[in-house]
């Protein structure tokens, strides 16, 4: 039987005890103590809310583009696929350049980065009057979005406490959810060149409210910034006294200490630094080879081609709000039923989407954080590159059973790689979980 994570005793062990000492007068409430954390969070995961929507900005666009009046913005076939597609191209540069950014600038910063590409994009679409305008700012918003996609996530981690992390943790999918619904109901109202012109607002909506929000306690100790760490730490408890958080910042400054040279190579041999990277890189492979993308991205073409009773559109919204019910339901129960569980028993929007973002954030080691959370955004985007370009030949060529029994296959694969090779982390601080994989114990893989 599987051994449950963290639960041996040893040396690395006593390093992180299961929580801090007895709380004195002054500890508040921890549903007190997130409230600012929540604030930090729906500033960030604005960015996911951007990505949701420019993902799916081409299921009502390229209906309408097909039959369109001007010869210049007319797509054939191929050049839908490529419409649809391109944006994946864009996503795994912008996890390429978070690979860079993440630790260079912050995650914070590369955030609010991300809006400069996505606003350029989205601006290009609205005035396209040429298929090269189109395509620039599919790419674009592709890039904001594969950056805010590797950044987000990992800043959420960072800042939230393990009791609402796994909540929290959910909040990037459950945005880009809220995000691509947002965009098939006003696709219902709104001609293709004005969707773009609204996808603009929530870009500068987020660089607005981040510019309050404090970075990442454990990115400043890692730069040696502990005065600002430290203020950053005791605003996102929503307190004025310092010692009420002075044993989590102990805990996180002696973990950054600990890490605070950059990884080799040769260290990513070691089994503590390449298996959790290697999880996080296999789970960002599978979620992209259940076909979610491609099906998000045609999805009003596919209600096309079946015999259902209602108007595409109205489906697709239909799709959206279901998505963003289950999604809502996975942030609910996540730290409460575990993230393995809902990995098992649930579907796309209340498993495989939502969580694994949350566990590549949560078990990457922090010295590769920054490099190694790029890195799984590269080959996810590269991944849903490979599929979106090739699954309107396919649907052509064999029909829509043949990609769609491929999807139901990954599934299972899926299903077997949850068993065997990932790890429950629920309620455990980022410390632990790191000191879990350190100890080189492979109970969680059997």
């Amino acid at each position: 039987m599987q051994e449950p994570l963290l639960g041996a005793e040893g040396r690395d062990y006593d390093t992180f005890p299961e929580g801090p000492p007895a709380p004195g007068p002054r500890t508040r409430p921890g549903a007190l103590q997130s409230k600012k954390v929540f604030l930090a969070t729906f500033a960030a995961v604005l960015g996911n809310f951007s990505f949701g929507y420019a993902l799916v900005y081409t299921s009502p666009v390229i209906p309408a583009l097909e039959h369109s009046s001007d010869p210049d913005l007319r797509l054939s076939k191929t050049q839908a696929s490529w419409f649809g597609s391109v944006f994946t191209l864009g996503a795994a540069a912008g996890g390429l350049s978070a690979m860079l950014l993440n630790d260079l600038l912050g995650r914070k910063l590369s955030i609010m980065f991300s809006a400069v590409p996505s606003a350029i994009g989205y601006a290009l679409m609205a005035g396209a009057h040429g298929l090269w305008m189109l395509l620039l700012g599919r790419t674009l918003t592709g890039f904001a979005g594969g950056l805010t996609a590797a950044c987000i996530p990992v800043y959420v981690s960072e800042i939230a406490p393990p009791g609402v992390r796994g909540a929290l943790g959910a909040t990037p999918q459950l945005m880009a959810v809220f995000g691509s619904l947002s965009l098939y109901a006003l696709g219902l109202l709104l001609p293709w060149r004005w969707l773009a012109v609204a996808g603009e607002g929530p870009v500068f909506v987020m660089v607005l409210l981040l510019s309050f929000m404090p970075n990442s306690p454990r990115f400043l100790l890692s730069r040696g910034r502990e005065e600002e760490a430290l203020r950053a730490l005791t605003w996102l408890r929503h307190t004025t006294d310092t010692q009420d958080v002075r044993w989590e910042f102990e805990q996180i400054q002696n973990n950054v200490q600990r890490q605070s040279s950059r990884v080799s190579w040769a260290e990513i041999r070691e089994p503590h630094m390449h298996r959790p990277i290697l999880i996080a890189l296999l789970m960002r492979f599978l979620q992209q080879l259940t076909g979610i993308t491609p099906i998000l991205v045609y999805l009003q073409p596919i209600f096309d081609s079946t015999a259902v009773l209602l108007p595409p559109e109205d489906d697709a919204a239909i799709v959206g709000a279901v998505r963003l019910l289950s999604v809502l339901i996975a942030a609910l129960t996540m730290d409460l039923a575990g993230r393995k569980v809902l990995l098992f028993v649930s579907g796309y929007a209340m498993g495989w989407g939502p969580i694994t973002w949350l566990l590549m954030s949560e078990i990457l080691p922090l010295r590769a954080r920054g490099v190694a959370s790029g890195l799984c955004v590269l080959v996810s985007w590269l991944t849903a590159f490979a599929l979106t370009k090739s699954f309107l030949l396919v649907v052509n060529a064999f029909g829509l059973q043949v990609p769609f029994f491929f999807f139901a296959a990954i599934c299972l694969l899926s299903l077997v790689f949850t068993g065997c090779c990932v790890p429950e982390t629920k309620g455990r601080t980022l410390e632990q979980i790191e000191s879990y994989f350190r100890t080189g114990r492979r109970s969680f893989l059997r």
